[in-house]
C-alpha cells in the first residue's frame, strides 16, 4: 500500500450509468489519485462507480479506506479487497466518518445518495462547520440540472448568491486532478 500525503472522499453512483464515460471516469480518477499520492476515501461498496473508482486504486496498490453501514454490506457488495474499512451501524456514522476522513470532496456521476452526500456537504460549508473544498465532476454534464437549481435557489431568494461560491464545477477527471493539485500545493 503507497503511503499518501492528503485524501479525499469520492460521493458517486452505486451505479455505472448508461454512459461508458462516467465508469471510465472512475477509473481515470482512481488512476490518477494513486499517481498524485491521494488516497480514497468512499463509501465501501464493490459495485457502480464506487467499484470502478476503488478497484482501480486498489489494482495499482493506492491507498483507501472504505466506510459502509451494516445494513449496506450485502445490497452494495462490501468490497473484500479494502484493507481499511469500517463496518458503521447506520448512514449518519458512515456519512460522519467519511466527512472526517476527507481534505476534499469530489462528486462524480451518481444518482440520489450522491446528491444527498453533495447536499449535507455543501450545507454544512455554508454553516462554516468546514471549509474544505468541494467539487463537481460533471462528466458528460451530468450534474447540469442540479447546478441549475441551485441557481434557481439563488434567483427566487431561497439562498445568497454565495452558496453558488461553496463548490466548483469541474468538467473532466484531468482538470480536477490538476485543480487537486493546486488546491494541496
Amino acid at each position: 500500500m503507497s503511503t499518501y500525503t492528503h485524501s479525499v472522499t469520492v460521493f458517486c453512483g452505486s451505479h455505472l450509468g448508461n454512459n461508458p464515460a462516467f465508469e471510465q471516469a472512475g477509473k481515470d480518477l482512481g488512476k490518477g489519485l494513486v499517481q498524485n499520492n491521494i488516497r480514497l476515501v468512499f463509501g465501501g461498496g464493490n459495485v457502480g462507480i464506487m467499484g470502478a473508482v476503488s478497484n482501480t486504486v486498489i489494482d495499482l496498490n493506492g491507498a483507501v479506506k472504505g466506510i459502509i453501514p451494516k445494513f449496506l454490506q450485502k445490497k452494495e457488495g462490501e468490497h473484500s479487497r479494502v484493507q481499511d474499512l469500517i463496518v458503521t451501524q447506520d448512514m449518519h456514522k458512515r456519512k460522519e466518518i467519511l466527512y472526517q476522513e476527507a481534505d476534499a470532496f469530489l462528486c462524480l456521476p451518481g444518482g440520489i445518495g450522491t446528491f444527498d452526500e453533495f447536499f449535507e456537504i455543501l450545507t454544512w460549508k455554508q454553516l462554516h462547520l468546514h471549509n474544505k473544498p468541494i467539487i463537481i465532476v460533471n462528466i458528460k454534464n451530468w450534474a447540469e440540472p442540479v447546478c441549475n437549481q441551485l441557481k434557481a435557489i439563488v434567483d427566487q431568494g431561497f439562498a445568497d448568491a454565495g452558496i453558488l461560491n461553496l463548490f466548483e464545477v469541474i468538467q473532466d477527471v484531468p482538470s480536477t486532478l490538476n485543480r487537486l493539485k493546486v488546491l494541496f500545493s
